[in-house]
């Protein structure tokens, strides 16, 4: 009775510390008398996002979604492949390392325009600069991962003659799947925040262009919406992450190999 107790209470502190925050943030607009241009009241926000037709709703978050998923599964398709070569290859490690130090260091909003002017219009360049994004910690954590194997484990296969490939599907990626997935949950994160980014740019549609085209209309309420729904958008995408880590892995969870 007691442990169920425990698992309500953690599960219900988080929401109820959320509608804390939600009614300090009504309480103090009303009694500040703060006005809607500058800080709307999260009532005003709700009745922002209502006056919006569904339909527009879905055009826009399906818009940035698109891109997300396609940036994000590129920098996974291409970050994996990348990270087991990086963990196989010394001469890769010094060459290519530096590079995507290089690439990452480089502050992605400055060059998106020069993305977009050099790719065109359409859904390209917003999938390229949501992949730059993306994709570096994919690569990283992966490496990580795969360097990390025991070398008692490594032995023990070249002991029983396995080869390259079933050592690394074998030992060195099922060894690293905490670290994978732990870099899949901060990119499915970034993939949104590279698609707004995106949008900021160069768009016609998607969440990103609705905040900067409510905002340059001073419909600051109805920008908070889109901020909203984006901020749900991104949380969907991490829980599907941690849905699909704990259905087909759910011993690299955190924690797990100590219960």
């Amino acid at each position: 009775m007691v442990h169920k107790v425990g698992i309500w209470a953690d599960r219900l502190t988080p929401f109820l510390a959320f509608v804390g925050v939600l009614a300090v943030w009504e309480s103090a607009t009303w009694l500040f008398s703060i006005p809607s241009f500058l800080l709307p009241s999260p009532w005003q926000i709700a009745a922002a996002a209502a006056a919006v037709e569904s339909s527009t709703w879905a055009t826009h978050i399906w818009a940035t979604l698109r891109v997300a998923l396609i940036g994000y599964g590129a920098s996974i398709a291409i970050g994996i492949p990348l990270a087991i070569c990086l963990s196989g290859s010394r001469f890769l490690t010094r060459t290519l390392y530096p590079m995507l130090i290089i690439i990452q260091s480089t502050p992605v909003v400055a060059v998106a325009p020069i993305i977009v002017v050099t790719l065109g219009a359409g859904d390209m360049p917003r999938v390229v600069i949501t992949f730059l994004i993306a994709f570096f910690p994919i690569v990283v954590s992966t490496t990580t991962g795969l360097m990390a194997t025991p070398d008692e484990l490594i032995e023990l296969s070249r002991s029983l003659r396995a080869g390259r490939r079933r050592e690394i599907t074998q030992i060195r990626l099922p060894f690293a799947l905490p670290h994978i997935f732990s870099a899949l949950k901060i990119s499915v994160t970034l993939s949104v925040i590279g698609a707004v980014v995106a949008e900021f740019v160069a768009a016609d549609s998607g969440l990103g262009y609705f905040i900067g085209l409510s905002t340059s209309f001073f419909k600051i309420p109805q920008a908070f919406a889109g901020l909203a729904v984006l901020i749900l958008l991104s949380l969907v995408m991490f829980r599907c992450v941690v849905w699909t880590q704990s259905r087909f892995a759910p011993w690299s969870l955190p924690g797990a190999q100590q219960e």
